[in-house]
């Protein structure tokens, strides 16, 4: 994933304006002086005094709620300075508590100890901040990276839009029922970026209105989000309930309760996009040889300029060079117009043409191109075609090149799943191993094409980088779990069962997971409400597990916060389709076909539940 995954760009400045924005954006180096200074008065005061395990919880609460209000509105905090800064206040109200575990621990045992068990080995760490979860993640965000610069998902997508005759609403629909599977295997997080890429170039092709493209692109963020759900590595917050809930949540409980609601989800999505797509067609014996052979053309950008832009962000990253004509062009990139043609009936002068063609694809082939749409400009059909036939050429001839990176892209899959099957029988075996295999073997198809390794890894890391912020809200979780905190709301849930009965809960489970993941971080709401779940029957605690489940990926999608698929979708709408789409906007036009999907995880929750009082 690239720098879409950052809404916006936080500053470091004590208070800096973004123009036009009317956004402030506050220090954050002056708020972790302050929590700094705080801890150290809480470690001085708490010599003296027992803290309430109360404010404890006040404090992280107080955190995950201010990621929604300093992230969403007129005043902003970068989310690291936030989590991390607050981490400091919450470690030392804990080193004043009266007691816990951890201070019994500590008396009896000693600090030396204490560190190395918890902070120095594998297995504390992975207890402290869901270590071997963010490991899997981090090796699926290079394992996905890798294999989307083989241009594989483009090269499904154009083979299923010719089969289907050019129309966009058949291929739209398989390309998405194909993502949504393997966003139950990969991580959805990882395959959202490729997906809502390949749709927008198909539907600019198409010359599908504004609303259309961004509708297309939001529906990314359910097919990655909630028909994800299927398997728990298509989740982290899936990931973060199964390691909470271990053994208890294991490969056959995924399948068995959250994979049908999966499915039931996308046949919603497919019936939605059928309203909204119908009637639209790209015209293939239209298309040039720089929109009919994609992915060749996105491989070679990655081999030989190490990005893969599409024509709209490569315009605006040239908006000085294009000058006055940038606004035109950029209009007609947006009409669905080939990038060399709009310069060309823009007026752009042909050195310059032929200096963008040669930046946007290769320098080699910018004379021919700008020859191609030059005479596709006048006219000049057949004169056209025979001018890009040295590009053809030289695409021809990379694909085999791109064909062999393809194949073992595929084939790190066997190593991959072979890694998951051997931790689903031994659980010793870290998970994060798996992940890291598939990368090691797809790495081998590009390792030697320097700048596409350097650009996989480089979206690799901006992807990850969104994960920063969740290890300090892990590991104050942690805290408030050895503070007994979550004993009292499974005392809650007890006492809801015996008035209300499981059906009742699961499904105020459900909606309360489905609002408290709009407006946070699905994540973080995961980890904390997956805790006070240990003490149940155990097809109790599956009941209301798929109810959590559901209800993070539902509400994830809800808000353009709610989750890392949500921050990425609406990030690329504002940039590159519609820069006047405001965060009302998305929930405005997200709200009904969640509302659907709500009204359908309620129904099979209480289908479960009816199921588990008639075996009971």
């Amino acid at each position: 994933m690239s720098e879409e995954t950052q809404v916006v760009t936080q500053r470091d400045a004590d208070v800096s304006r973004e123009p036009g924005a009317g956004v402030v954006h506050l220090s954050g180096k002056a708020f972790v002086l302050g929590c700094a200074i705080t801890a150290a008065a809480l470690l001085v005061v708490g010599r003296y005094v027992d803290f309430p395990s109360w404010l404890l919880a006040l404090e992280v609460f107080a955190t995950i709620i201010g990621l929604f209000v300093l992230g969403s509105f007129k005043y902003q905090l970068h989310k690291n300075a936030l989590t991390y800064g607050m981490l400091l206040v919450i470690a030392a109200t804990f080193a004043g508590l009266s007691s816990s575990p951890w201070h019994v621990e500590i008396a009896e045992r000693g600090w030396p100890r204490f560190l190395y068990e918890h902070l120095l080995t594998f297995r504390g760490l992975d207890h402290l901040i869901h270590l071997d979860t963010m490991l899997f993640i981090l090796g699926l965000t290079l394992f996905v990276s890798v294999i989307a610069q083989t241009r594989l998902l483009e090269g499904v997508t154009f083979f299923l839009l010719g089969r289907n005759g050019g129309f966009i609403l058949p291929t739209v629909i398989q390309v998405t029922a194909v993502v949504a599977f393997f966003s139950g295997i990969l991580d959805g997080v990882s395959m959202i970026g490729l997906t809502m890429r390949t749709l927008f170039i198909m539907m600019l092709l198409a010359c599908a209105p504004t609303a259309q493209i961004r509708y297309a692109v939001m529906v990314c963020t359910l097919v990655t989000t909630v028909c994800g759900i299927w398997l728990a590595y298509g989740e982290p917050p899936n990931l973060i309930m199964k390691a909470n809930l271990f053994p208890y949540l294991d490969n056959q409980f995924f399948l068995r309760y959250c994979a049908p609601a999966a499915v039931a989800s996308f046949g919603v999505v497919a019936w939605q996009l059928r309203r909204r797509l119908k009637g639209q067609r790209v015209n293939l014996a239209e298309l040039d040889v720089v929109e009919s052979k994609v992915q060749d053309v996105c491989f070679l950008q990655a081999a030989r300029h190490g990005e893969v832009l599409n024509p709209v962000e490569f315009a605006e990253q040239h908006e000085k060079q294009l000058g006055r004509h940038f606004e035109p062009v950029l209009k007609r990139l947006r009409a669905g117009e080939p990038l060399g043609l709009a310069l060309v009936k823009e007026g752009v002068d042909q050195e310059t043409r032929r200096d963008l063609l040669g930046g946007y694809i290769s320098d080699g082939l910018a004379e021919s191109l700008d020859k191609h749409y030059q005479l596709e400009a006048a006219g000049d059909k057949k004169g056209a075609r025979e001018a890009e036939k040295g590009v053809d050429q030289v695409l021809i001839a990379l694909s085999g090149l791109r064909r062999r990176a393809q194949w073992i892209g595929v084939l790190a899959l066997g190593p991959f799943i072979g890694m998951l099957i051997w931790h689903a029988i031994d659980h010793d075996v870290p998970l994060f191993f798996a992940s890291f295999a598939g990368f090691a073997v797809a790495l081998m198809g590009i390792f030697r094409i320097e700048k596409m390794r350097r650009l996989a890894l480089r979206e690799a890391r901006h992807e990850f980088s969104e994960y920063y912020f969740l290890l300090p809200l892990f590991f104050s979780v942690s805290l408030l779990t050895e503070a007994g905190f979550f004993n009292q709301l499974q005392a809650l849930i007890d006492h809801g069962i015996r008035t209300m009965g499981h059906s009742h809960v699961a499904g105020i489970q459900f909606l309360g997971a489905t609002f408290l993941s709009a407006i946070l971080d699905n994540n973080v709401v995961a980890d904390f409400a997956s805790r006070a779940l240990h003490h149940l029957d155990i097809a109790v605690l599956h009941l209301f597990a798929m109810a959590q489940i559901a209800g993070y990926a539902v509400g994830g999608c809800w808000t353009h916060i709610g989750s890392a698929q949500s921050v990425v979708s609406y990030a690329f709408i504002k940039r590159d389709v519609d820069e006047h789409y405001t965060p009302v906007q998305w929930i405005k036009e997200m709200t009904p076909i969640i509302l659907e999907i709500a009204v359908l995880m309620v129904v099979l929750i209480y289908i479960e539940g009816a199921l588990l009082q008639w075996l009971q």
